[in-house]
C-alpha cells in the first residue's frame, strides 16, 4: 500500500500466550520508517538511514516479545488507562473511592497489572487524511482493570514527509465516567555510544513535582532554578547525572510539569551531538516524565543493540502526559472522560537525521 510515497507493510513477527504478533511498518520517501507491534502497541523501531545504505534504531528494542514483559520497565509500551503512580491503589473520582489493583508495593502504576501494556491489541492499516496509518484497537474492561466503565481505545501511528510521527490515542467511555491519561514509554537513544551521556536534553519547563517515599505526586511543585532539574536550556545527561551521583534514584525518574504550550507544540528536545542526530517531542498536555534508566539491569533485558543485556543509562526515556493522579490536585489537570465522550491526545516525535 503506497499513498504519496509513505509506504505501509505487516509481517509476522512471533506469538505471545498462543496469540499472533505482527509488526507493523511505514516509511516514508526519506528513508524514515517507524514500525510498531500489536503486543502493548508498542513502538518497536525509529529507522533512520547511515551513509553506508544502512539503517539505525534509534529507541531500544527487544526480539521477542515475550521480553517485553520479561521486566518492569515498559520498554516503548503503551500505557493507560492512566499514566504514572495512584497512591494506595486508589482512584478519587468526582468525590467516590474506587479500589485498584497494585503493582508497586501499595501504589497502581501505568494502569495495574492488566494495563495498555499488557494487551495483544487488534491491528490494521488504516488511512488517516489520505495517507496510511497503523492502528491498534481494544476496549479495556472495567472487570479486568478495575477502573470505573468500560473504555474503547485505539492508538493510531502516523509519519509524515516532514519525519514527524504522531501517536493519537483516542478513549471513548462506553458507560460509566472513568480517567483517560495514556502516554508511550519510549526509551530513546540516538546514537552509536552504548549509553546516553552525551545526550543533551532541553525541557519547556519552570518546575517538577514533588514525591512522597512510594514517589506518588504530593501535589507541590518544586522550582527547577539553580538545580540539575533545570533543563530549560540544553544539558548533557552525563553531567546531570553525574549531580544526582549521590541521592537514591542516580538519575532522573522525575516529572516536570510543561509549561503552558499550544497544541502540539515541541515541549522537550533530545539530540545526539555525535551522530547530529535530534528527537523534538511535541504534545498539548502538561507534563513529561523523563527516566534515564537508572535501574536497568544486565538480565532480563535482551537488547538487540547491546547483544542481549540491559545496562544503566542504555536509554532515556521521554513521556508525555498530563501529570499523574491528576483527580487528587487541583491544577494538574483533567483527565476524567465522561460516559459517552471521547477524547484524543496526541504525542509527536520529530526526528532529524
Amino acid at each position: 500500500m503506497t499513498t504519496n510515497l509513505i509506504s505501509a507493510h505487516v509481517e509476522p513477527f512471533d506469538t505471545y500466550n498462543g496469540a499472533s504478533i505482527h509488526r507493523y511498518s511505514l516509511t516514508n520517501q526519506h528513508g524514515l520508517t517507524v514500525s510498531a507491534i500489536n503486543l502493548g502497541a508498542t513502538l518497536y523501531e525509529i529507522l533512520v538511514p547511515t551513509p553506508d545504505g544502512g539503517t539505525d534504531n534509534l529507541v531500544l528494542n527487544y526480539p521477542n516479545s515475550a521480553d517485553y514483559l520479561a521486566n518492569p520497565f515498559y520498554v516503548n509500551m503503551a500505557i493507560g488507562r492512566t499514566a504514572g503512580r495512584i497512591g494506595n491503589g486508589e482512584l478519587l473520582l468526582n468525590g467516590q473511592r474506587y479500589p485498584l489493583s497494585t503493582n508497586e508495593g501499595s501504589t497502581t502504576l501505568h494502569g495495574g497489572p492488566n494495563g495498555f501494556n499488557s494487551v495483544v491489541w487488534e491491528g490494521s492499516v488504516t488511512d488517516y487524511d489520505g495517507q496510511p496509518a497503523i492502528t491498534f484497537t481494544h476496549v479495556q474492561k472495567s472487570s479486568v482493570d478495575g477502573y470505573p466503565g468500560d473504555l474503547d481505545v485505539s492508538i493510531t501511528y502516523t509519519l509524515d514527509e516532514a519525519n514527524t510521527i504522531h501517536l493519537y490515542y483516542t478513549g471513548t467511555a462506553l458507560n460509566q465516567t472513568t480517567v483517560f491519561n495514556p502516554t508511550q514509554h519510549t526509551y530513546f537513544n540516538l546514537g552509536h555510544a552504548a549509553t546516553i551521556h552525551d545526550h543533551l536534553l532541553r525541557l519547556d519547563a519552570d518546575s517538577h513535582l514533588a514525591f512522597n517515599a512510594q514517589k506518588v505526586p504530593t501535589g507541590d511543585l518544586i522550582d527547577v532554578s539553580a538545580t540539575p532539574f533545570d533543563l530549560r536550556s540544553e544539558k548533557r545527561l552525563g553531567d546531570v547525572i553525574d549531580d544526582l551521583a549521590e541521592t537514591d534514584e542516580k538519575g532522573f525518574d522525575d516529572i516536570w510539569k510543561i509549561n503552558e504550550t499550544n497544541s502540539g507544540e515541541a515541549i522537550a528536545t533530545l539530540s545526539d551531538p555525535q551522530s547530529h542526530r535530534k528527537v523534538t517531542v511535541g504534545s498539548s498536555r502538561n507534563g513529561l516524565v523523563v527516566f534515564t534508566a537508572n535501574s536497568f539491569t544486565r538480565e532480563k533485558m535482551n537488547f538487540i543493540r547491546s547483544n542481549g543485556q540491559g545496562q544503566p543509562y542504555e536509554g532515556v526515556a521521554l513521556e508525555a502526559q498530563t501529570l499523574p493522579d491528576a483527580t487528587r490536585h487541583e491544577g494538574f489537570g483533567d483527565v476524567v472522560l465522561p460516559a459517552g465522550e471521547s477524547r484524543t491526545d496526541e504525542i509527536s516525535y520529530h526526528v532529524e537525521f
